[in-house]
C-alpha cells in the first residue's frame, strides 16, 4: 500500500513544542499517561499543536493548498514591450509585428468593449478607430474574433465581448497604461 506524504510546517517551534507538551500532560490519568499513544492519536495531537482541529483538518488544508496553486507571476517585460505600443492616452498607436505582443494588446482592447452589449459593425469601427490610432480597423476586429475574444454574427453585423478570464499580464498592462497617460 502507497503512503501519502504530508509536509507539516511550523511557523513557531517553541509554540508547538509548547502545545504538544501540555496535550501530552494532559491525558487523562497516570496510567494513560505512561501508556503508548495511538499512531492517530499522536497524529491529532501533532495536528492540534500545529493549530489545526485535527488530523483529518490538517490532511484537508494540504490538500486545499496542492488543489489551488498560486497564480503565476507576470511577465513584466512582455508588460513593458506591449505598453510601448500605447501612447499616453492609452490608445494603441502601432500593431506590434511580433506575434507574441498581440494577444496583450487585444486585451486592453476587449477591456474597453462593455459586457454583454451588442455592437453594431459601425459602432464596432468607431470604437476600433477610437481606441487604435493606425488605422486598420478591420485587422483589430478579425483578431478580437479569432482569438476568441468577441464573437460576431454571421453576417457580421452584431459583434459582442466574449467574457474570459484574462491574463496574468492584462491588469499590470493597465495599470502601466494609464501610468503613461498620467505622466504625459
Amino acid at each position: 500500500m502507497s503512503r501519502e506524504i504530508h509536509a507539516l510546517t511550523i511557523a513557531d517551534l517553541s509554540a508547538f513544542a509548547r502545545s504538544l507538551r501540555e496535550a501530552l500532560a494532559g491525558r487523562e490519568t497516570p496510567s494513560e499517561r505512561a501508556a503508548p499513544l495511538g499512531h492517530v492519536e499522536m497524529l491529532n495531537l501533532l495536528s492540534k499543536s500545529a493549530g489545526y482541529r485535527n488530523y483529518q483538518h490538517f490532511r484537508a488544508e494540504g490538500a486545499a493548498r496542492l488543489s489551488s496553486p498560486a497564480e503565476p507571476e507576470p511577465d513584466l517585460d512582455l508588460v513593458e514591450r506591449v505598453a510601448r505600443h500605447f501612447d499616453g492616452r492609452g490608445v494603441l498607436m502601432r500593431w506590434p509585428a511580433k506575434a507574441g505582443l498581440q494577444p496583450l494588446c487585444l486585451w486592453a482592447l476587449w477591456s474597453r468593449m462593455e459586457a454583454g452589449r451588442n455592437y453594431s459593425d459601425a459602432e464596432m469601427t468607431a470604437l476600433l478607430n477610437a481606441w487604435a490610432s493606425f488605422g486598420d480597423h478591420a485587422l483589430l476586429r478579425r483578431s478580437l474574433v479569432s482569438l476568441g475574444y468577441a464573437v460576431r454574427t454571421k453576417d457580421g453585423r452584431i459583434y459582442c465581448r466574449v467574457e474570459q478570464k484574462p491574463p496574468v499580464e492584462f491588469s499590470p498592462l493597465l495599470r502601466r497604461v494609464r501610468r503613461v497617460g498620467e505622466m504625459a
